[in-house]
């Protein structure tokens, strides 16, 4: 019967938690007091009504801030979350071709492609064989060939074309 372990608290230590014997300490104008007396900090604190708050815990010694923690904690959630909606997921779009592909239809891939890396993405070029088409693999590199030089602006190769069973791939990515 072992006593089941004390739960990790995540977040910066606060008031009695903080266990050194002196911090750095600026109070809640933001002013710097130098190193202080953990008690003589406590008691500041106490005083304004706010909590101590462990800043920066390597420091030496810790630098600790009298401020309000539940509005401390709100900040930084909101920050995180801000954080978090502009970070963009780079998806990889497939776009399929084939050996004879037109002219105008392969104005319409190409659009695509570019709108892909405008929008950040990566882009998986297909090119689909079917039939005798497999003896005659050198139209499909040829038309990689071309994809790659006409997005050469925009885009770097990330894998060169290579056959994979009855399709050769290449994949591009924004610059």
């Amino acid at each position: 019967m072992k006593a089941p372990p004390t739960p990790q608290k995540d977040g910066p230590r606060t008031n009695r938690e903080i266990r050194v014997p002196t911090v750095q300490l600026i109070d809640a104008e933001g002013q710097n007091r130098g190193p202080t007396d953990i008690q003589e900090a406590l008691q500041l604190a106490e005083e304004a009504g706010l909590d101590l708050v462990e800043i920066v815990p390597n420091a030496n010694p810790p630098v600790c801030k009298i401020l309000d923690y539940g509005k401390f904690r709100f900040l930084e959630q909101k920050k995180a979350a801000e954080a978090r909606k502009r970070q963009k997921i780079v998806e990889v779009k497939e776009i399929k071709l084939r050996p004879g592909i037109d002219e105008h239809d392969y104005d319409v891939k190409m659009k695509a492609i570019r709108r892909f890396f405008i929008e950040g993405d990566k882009v998986k070029i297909t090119l689909r064989f079917r039939g005798r088409e497999m003896a005659h693999q050198d139209i499909g590199y040829r038309l990689l060939e071309r994809v790659k030089a006409e997005t050469a602006q925009m885009a770097k190769v990330e894998a060169e074309p290579s056959m994979e069973g009855r399709q050769m791939v290449m994949v591009l990515a924004p610059r």
